[in-house]
């Protein structure tokens, strides 16, 4: 019996999605969970997060072991 010498990865790491530039002014965009205004321009197509709600959605997806 040989032992694999690949290495197992548990957790998921997603490839990282390119940001939009934040805005220097508004209109802002609103957040799609809390409807804060977020760092980037109302034009930006897709989902927008506060920083707030994107903290808490890297919590939620990252790997605990």
């Amino acid at each position: 019996m040989t032992e694999s010498t690949e290495s197992t990865s548990y957790c998921f790491t997603p490839e990282p999605v390119p940001k939009p530039e934040p805005a220097t002014e508004g209109p802002f965009a609103a957040c799609v969970l809390c409807q804060e205004p977020t760092e980037y321009p109302e034009s930006t197509k897709g989902i927008t997060l506060c920083p707030v709600c994107e903290w808490r959605e890297a919590e939620r997806t990252a790997c605990s072991g």
